[in-house]
């Protein structure tokens, strides 16, 4: 198991090298006008997000060119495309989004006779995805996660980790680590007082900001990408993270263990969408074909550790993987998480103003 792990680190240092080998290549031939034989495709996604070996491998049999883009957060690429900052033909980002991006019509209908390993993806998670994409005519689901509890079994000792209710105990002072997010902190407070992650209900929200603010003392750190490598190094025993973070963090501490809370959590799909405005709407369905197969989807598992929908890969992943349920959590698990949704304003407005008063404390 160890070998496979650390073979697994070096594939994708090894891949970020060739992206970057890639990267100067393709600058110094851009003044050379390289085309795909068979055109481009440009794509926009959250940075680092598959494996950037796949763009050649996409190339060479299809004879597309994919032109890659990265940004940070949806809210980010969001306002770049309402602003026609510039034009993409194909775009990753997550359910929520996808809701208001279907809303306000700035999405393009997907041709499914172009993609026929969309029949790859499992049933269970076309019909979560269908929350914010009814009759999944926009998206194409790609990566999903779950959040749940980081810890380190050795520094937590005897207290058994199973609710969000344990990151209220007093033990953990000084050494917890909570998403520095309004939806994500809210939806701790809320899942722990057995409430909707959704809620709209003023008295729901401002009870899980209650809940907030009576943990603060004991919260040693804000952060998001970051909870990660406290856990690791050993500053903090206890966090919240995403379960695709889990199998990294354990290669770098053998302590830590993951588990989803029982009272449920949130759960995301991250998903392919064509622009209602893409020049190369059938290339950006090649591109998402592409990635609906089997041995694309069990590569991209390889570089990422999120779980895929992609149930037809799964015959191509280590069953060390399989069995853990961290990573590939079973459909019990996953029926009692609830995905984030695009709320009205007056709600929006509701939890920034109680996560201000959270932050004031």
């Amino acid at each position: 198991m160890k070998k496979i792990r650390t073979n697994r680190l070096f594939k994708k240092t090894a891949a970020v090298m060739a992206a970057l080998i890639m990267l100067v290549s393709v600058t110094s031939l851009l003044s050379g006008c390289r085309s795909g034989v068979n055109g481009e495709v440009y794509v926009y996604c959250y940075g680092d997000y598959f494996d950037p070996m796949l763009l050649e491998e996409f190339e060479a049999e299809t004879g597309i060119r994919v032109i890659p883009d990265y940004y940070d957060t949806a809210e980010e690429m969001y306002t770049v495309l309402e602003n026609n900052a510039t034009t993409y033909d194909c775009i990753c980002t997550s359910d929520y989004m996808i809701q208001r991006m279907v809303d306000n019509g700035m999405l393009a209908e997907l041709n499914k006779d172009n993609i026929p390993d969309l029949g790859n993806i499992a049933d269970v998670y076309m019909e979560k995805s269908e929350a914010f994409d009814p009759g999944n005519k926009y998206s194409v689901p790609y990566q999903l996660g779950i959040a749940g509890i980081l810890y380190n079994k050795k520094m937590v000792g005897d207290v058994e980790i199973d609710s969000w209710d344990d990151l209220w105990n007093e033990k953990f002072k000084n050494s917890l680590v909570m998403p520095d997010s309004v939806r994500d902190a809210f939806m701790i407070g809320l899942k722990k007082l057995g409430y909707s992650e959704n809620s709209t209900n003023e008295e729901e929200i401002k009870a899980a900001a209650e809940e907030l603010i009576r943990q603060k003392p004991l919260v040693y750190k804000y952060a998001n990408d970051s909870a990660r490598d406290l856990l690791a190094n050993g500053s903090a025993a206890v966090g919240v993270v995403w379960n695709g973070e889990y199998i990294y963090t354990k290669e770098l501490n053998e302590d830590v263990e993951f588990v989803i809370p029982k009272e449920g959590s949130e759960f995301f799909i991250d998903s392919w969408v064509i622009p209602k405005d893409a020049v190369n709407k059938e290339r950006a369905e090649a591109w998402i074909n592409f990635l609906c197969k089997a041995e694309v989807a069990a590569t991209n598992f390889d570089y990422l550790y999120y779980t895929t929908p992609n149930e037809a890969a799964l015959d191509l992943i280590d069953e060390e993987y399989l069995e853990e349920k961290a990573v590939f959590p079973d459909e019990e698990t996953v029926a009692r998480c609830e995905s984030l949704v695009t709320l009205d304003p007056a709600s929006t407005e509701l939890y920034s103003n109680y996560w201000k008063k959270v932050k004031a404390k």
